[in-house]
Protein backbone atom coordinates (compact mmCIF):
# COMPACT_ATOMS: atom_id res chain seq x y z
CA UNK A 1 0.00 0.00 0.00
CA UNK A 2 0.81 3.68 -1.07
CA UNK A 3 0.53 6.63 1.20
CA UNK A 4 -0.16 9.55 -0.97
CA UNK A 5 0.94 13.19 -0.23
CA UNK A 6 0.32 16.09 -2.60
CA UNK A 7 2.94 14.71 -5.41
CA UNK A 8 5.12 12.57 -3.44
CA UNK A 9 4.16 8.88 -2.42
CA UNK A 10 5.69 6.79 0.56
CA UNK A 11 6.26 2.93 1.37
CA UNK A 12 7.00 2.01 4.43
CA UNK A 13 10.14 0.04 4.54
CA UNK A 14 8.56 -3.08 6.29
CA UNK A 15 6.04 -3.35 3.49
CA UNK A 16 8.84 -2.86 0.62
CA UNK A 17 10.59 -5.92 2.42
CA UNK A 18 7.46 -7.68 1.91
CA UNK A 19 6.50 -6.83 -1.37
CA UNK A 20 9.96 -7.51 -2.61
CA UNK A 21 9.97 -11.11 -0.99
CA UNK A 22 6.36 -12.00 -2.87
CA UNK A 23 7.60 -10.48 -5.44
CA UNK A 24 11.14 -12.23 -5.80
CA UNK A 25 8.86 -15.84 -5.07
CA UNK A 26 7.47 -15.14 -8.00
CA UNK A 27 10.11 -13.68 -10.36
CA UNK A 28 8.97 -10.12 -10.93
CA UNK A 29 11.88 -8.58 -8.37
CA UNK A 30 12.59 -6.86 -11.69
CA UNK A 31 9.04 -5.63 -12.44
CA UNK A 32 8.76 -4.27 -8.99
CA UNK A 33 12.32 -2.23 -8.72
CA UNK A 34 11.42 -0.85 -12.31
CA UNK A 35 7.81 0.24 -10.68
CA UNK A 36 9.34 1.97 -7.49
CA UNK A 37 11.70 4.00 -10.13
CA UNK A 38 9.43 5.11 -11.98
CA UNK A 39 6.31 6.36 -9.93
CA UNK A 40 8.97 7.64 -7.30
CA UNK A 41 8.03 5.96 -4.51
CA UNK A 42 9.89 6.97 -1.29
CA UNK A 43 10.76 4.48 1.02
CA UNK A 44 10.23 5.43 4.79
CA UNK A 45 12.41 4.17 7.41
CA UNK A 46 11.21 2.34 10.20
CA UNK A 47 11.86 4.37 13.06
CA UNK A 48 10.80 4.56 17.03
CA UNK A 49 7.55 6.88 16.65
CA UNK A 50 6.88 4.81 13.41
CA UNK A 51 6.93 1.48 15.71
CA UNK A 52 4.91 3.03 18.34
CA UNK A 53 1.70 3.96 15.15
CA UNK A 54 2.45 0.31 14.63
CA UNK A 55 1.63 -0.98 17.67
CA UNK A 56 -1.17 1.48 18.51
CA UNK A 57 -2.91 0.70 15.00
CA UNK A 58 -2.83 -3.39 15.71
CA UNK A 59 -4.22 -2.84 19.36
CA UNK A 60 -7.27 -1.21 17.98
CA UNK A 61 -7.42 -2.91 14.18
CA UNK A 62 -5.66 -5.66 14.47
CA UNK A 63 -6.79 -9.55 13.95
CA UNK A 64 -8.66 -10.28 16.44
CA UNK A 65 -9.81 -7.11 18.04
CA UNK A 66 -12.22 -5.32 15.31
CA UNK A 67 -13.88 -6.28 12.28
CA UNK A 68 -11.30 -4.48 10.11
CA UNK A 69 -8.55 -7.25 10.96
CA UNK A 70 -5.60 -5.36 9.69
CA UNK A 71 -2.63 -7.42 9.58
CA UNK A 72 0.69 -6.13 10.67
CA UNK A 73 1.95 -5.02 7.07
CA UNK A 74 -1.35 -2.87 7.26
CA UNK A 75 -0.43 -1.36 10.44
CA UNK A 76 3.02 -0.36 9.20
CA UNK A 77 0.75 1.18 6.07
CA UNK A 78 -1.58 2.95 8.50
CA UNK A 79 1.70 3.92 10.24
CA UNK A 80 2.89 6.04 7.18
CA UNK A 81 0.14 7.61 6.91
CA UNK A 82 -0.88 8.60 9.89
CA UNK A 83 2.97 10.12 10.40
CA UNK A 84 2.83 12.12 7.50
CA UNK A 85 -0.49 12.69 7.68
CA UNK A 86 -1.84 11.88 4.40
CA UNK A 87 -4.37 9.38 2.69
CA UNK A 88 -3.34 5.87 1.89
CA UNK A 89 -4.02 4.07 -1.28
CA UNK A 90 -5.01 0.79 -0.88
CA UNK A 91 -7.39 -1.45 -2.83
CA UNK A 92 -10.55 -3.30 -0.89
CA UNK A 93 -12.08 -2.78 2.86
CA UNK A 94 -9.59 -3.34 4.78
CA UNK A 95 -9.09 0.25 6.12
CA UNK A 96 -12.63 1.85 5.24
CA UNK A 97 -13.47 1.51 9.27
CA UNK A 98 -10.37 2.99 10.35
CA UNK A 99 -9.45 6.84 10.68
CA UNK A 100 -7.44 6.97 7.60
CA UNK A 101 -8.39 8.99 4.24
CA UNK A 102 -8.17 6.96 1.09
CA UNK A 103 -6.58 8.68 -1.73
CA UNK A 104 -8.72 7.35 -3.78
Amino acid sequence: MLVAYADRLFMSAAVLAEVSAVAGNRGFLPSLQTLMDRMDIEVVPVDEHTAELVTAAYMIWGKGRHRESLNLMDCFSYATAKAFDCPLLFVGNDFSHTDIVSAI
